[in-house]
């Protein structure tokens, strides 16, 4: 490195905000060892009632290849949904009385699923951050539906009455109508709750007729809607002065989606990277927020070190 680093205008103090200061604390994972982790810390952080976990981090805890399995037909759909479901009742087993596990459905996009994709071919697309995948591109597999039922099934046989602990998310979404869309697709009972993951303005904007189609839970994305927001790769150090968690235009899209679902009684959890964590509870009207596994560690021993 030349020169001076420039300064990121945030504060280096240890964040004043600790896990007792919020009502529900929703955490990030990536397989069981981070559960265990977790619910091993000593105190026990209480706040922490959820843990949120991709499908394609349990396909990849499984060894399974998703568009390989479901595009193979009906009889390896169903397989696959077998295997996920196997790997969540594993992961169910770890939490603790009072906590749930939401996975976010499957957010494939091209680029990663050509890596691990051998029997079918992956189409190629210019800027797969904003291709097929998320709810759209579940649309399109025809037999996931197949897959996502033997998955429900597997899981109500195994855990019988704990299995309502396990939940599932829509990922990449933008509007109520891709979500009843989805809803259908999938063959959901009207009693099956299904939340929403919020990370794009449009699903911003949408938030209030989630909640009225029915959505169980909004989960904010914060780090792709920031990118979303103010045209910024977040993954392109070029522009990460452009990435800015805490714009105003960032922060009115997590305000709007928390009264959306304030107004209707329906959750909300925001996530947050530990170095926005005191400024967005103190800006924004909510006390739920999402959260790494390594980050929410740090969080608690700074806590206990006070």
């Amino acid at each position: 490195m030349l020169g001076e680093a420039e300064s990121s205008g945030r504060s280096p103090e240890s964040s004043v905000v600790a896990p007792g200061d919020l009502s529900s604390i929703c955490v990030v994972i990536a397989d069981a060892k981070d559960i265990q982790s977790l619910n091993a810390l000593t105190p026990r952080v209480e706040q922490v009632d959820c843990y949120f976990i991709r499908e394609e981090f349990v396909c990849l805890s499984a060894g399974l290849s998703p568009l390989d399995s479901l595009r193979a037909g009906a009889d390896e759909a169903e397989r696959y949904g077998t295997a996920v479901a196997s790997e969540l009742c594993s992961l169910a087993k770890e939490l603790l009385p009072g906590q749930r596990l939401v996975m976010r459905l499957l957010d494939l996009r091209s680029d990663d699923a050509a890596q691990i994709t051998t029997g079918v071919e992956v189409d190629h697309e210019p800027n797969p951050e904003l291709g097929l995948h998320g709810a759209r591109g579940l649309l399109q597999e025809h037999h996931y539906p197949q897959a996502f039922q033997a998955l429900r099934a597997h899981v109500r046989e195994r855990l019988g009455p704990e299995s309502a602990r396990v939940s599932f998310a829509v990922p990449f979404i933008n509007d109520q109508d891709e979500f009843l869309r989805l809803r259908l697709h999938l063959g959901l009972p009207e009693d099956m709750p299904l939340s929403v993951f919020v990370e794009t303005p449009a699903a911003v904007h949408s938030a209030a007729e989630f909640c009225a189609a029915g959505a169980s839970e909004l989960f904010v994305g914060t780090k792709d809607l920031t990118q979303f927001y103010l045209a910024a790769d977040r993954g392109n150090h070029l522009v990460a002065p452009s990435y800015q968690t805490r714009h105003p235009a960032v922060m009115a899209g997590l305000r709007q989606a928390v009264e959306s679902g304030s107004s209707t009684g329906t959750p909300v959890h925001v996530f947050a990277l530990g170095v926005d964590l005191d400024f967005y509870v103190q800006h924004l009207p909510t006390d739920r927020f999402m959260m790494c596994t390594a980050e929410l560690r740090q969080l608690a021993q700074e806590t206990n070190s006070r």
